[in-house]
């Protein structure tokens, strides 16, 4: 490029240029210069770039403009993976994932197995069974939470020592299985329950009160166990009476909590009068029957855990000739638990919440019914079957 030599140099710069270009003035008077085409093409573009920065919103445009939020943002960062789930397994990440959850499932799975066999391992001794008991109430807690106060729970732990160090794991077994049948069943309907006034104190959640009273029986059976009353022809017997008073009681609480909830017409026993549900000694056909088939089934598992045996009953036929029948202890448990049942009922129809009798609440009810169960349940076995 030439210039004039008597031009005074004045330097500007072009939009969105770096390079700088010498402008010649003669007089105080700009002149226009002439440029390359070149250079004219590379600046208009660049002039045109200068003023499309001018279309911009105006400010108080900018100042309504909302950010987004960077949960927004975030749920849009979406990998080919996720897109496409198919893909899934060529993702190194995925792998990684899965072995971590793997190991970690496994190592759940054999702290789970290893509690399990530690439990069926232990000998029926003190310090067994108060170990055992402890893991299982730790495992346990939140169905425990859901059926039994704290002080329940307390009386429970108790309950539950006793047990697997007079029966082992099988006794323990047996009352965990009562326990669970009889926490569901007093959570059926409990809104309808509540509604009608008749539902358990706490929402269902049992006091020590019913724990001891459900379980004086069972107690002394095991107790008696435990010192050997009787010698050896006794233990199972001892081990007998104990099934046959859960089953009375899981009969008693299910036929009971059945009845609240599903029981159409309900009817004094002694009287055969429609009461409302709930009252004191009232029975109902599906109470009965649902309570009858929780006692079968209670009394299944004790047969599976080999505390209930077969017994023979020899019978004189009508040709005089000895017919020889195997009765299991079942049987007995479940025919006790009815018989008891029936028993309570009266009892409650005929006694409770009357005057002169107002010591003779739910709890002391309770203890004789289950005592009476396995009262008869030994009865049954040593007189009747003479075994």
């Amino acid at each position: 490029m030439t210039h004039n030599s008597k031009s005074k140099d004045l330097m500007c710069k072009l939009p969105q240029q770096r390079t700088l270009v010498p402008v010649p003035a003669t007089h105080g008077l700009l002149t226009t210069p002439r440029l390359p085409e070149s250079y004219v093409r590379s600046s208009k573009t660049s002039f045109k770039m200068a003023f499309s920065t001018l279309s911009m919103p105006r400010l108080p445009l900018l100042l309504h403009f909302q950010r987004p939020k960077l949960s927004f943002l975030t749920s849009n960062l979406r990998t080919p993976f996720d897109q496409f789930p198919h893909l899934s397994t060529l993702n190194p990440r995925h792998h990684q994932r899965s072995s971590m959850k793997a190991q970690a499932s496994v190592s759940d799975l054999g702290i789970v197995e290893r509690a399990i066999q530690l439990v069926q391992s232990s000998p029926p001794t003190w310090q067994s069974a108060l170990l055992s008991n402890i893991i299982i109430f730790t495992l346990g807690s939140p169905l425990l939470v859901s059926g039994l106060s704290l002080s329940g729970i307390g009386a429970a732990f108790l309950l539950g020592t006793l047990t697997w160090r007079a029966f082992g794991s099988s006794g323990f077994l047996l009352v965990a299985t009562y326990f669970v049948i009889g926490t569901a069943a007093t959570k059926v309907k409990m809104s309808q329950k509540e509604a009608q006034g008749v539902a358990e104190k706490r929402k269902g959640r049992r006091g020590p009160g019913s724990v001891i009273g459900s379980s004086a029986a069972g107690c002394v059976c095991a107790f008696l166990s435990i010192n050997g009353v009787g010698g050896e022809a006794f233990t199972r017997l001892w081990e007998l009476a104990f099934v046959a008073s859960f089953c009375t009681k899981l009969s008693d609480t299910v036929s009971s909590e059945i009845g609240k909830a599903y029981g159409k017409t309900t009817y004094l026993v002694t009287t055969f009068k429609v009461v409302p549900r709930g009252t004191e000694g009232a029975v109902s056909a599906e109470g009965t029957l649902a309570g009858l088939l929780a006692s079968v089934l209670l009394a299944f598992v004790g047969y599976l855990n080999g505390q209930v045996l077969l017994y023979d009953l020899t019978l004189k036929s009508l040709r005089s000739t000895m017919v020889q029948i195997n009765i299991p202890g079942a049987v007995i448990c479940v025919v006790a638990a009815q018989i008891a049942n029936f028993g309570e009922s009266l009892i409650g129809a005929s006694f409770q919440e009357k005057e002169g009798f107002r010591w003779l609440n739910n709890d002391v009810v309770n203890v004789i019914n289950i005592s009476l169960g396995s009262i008869l349940a030994v009865l049954m076995q040593k007189i009747i079957l003479q075994s």
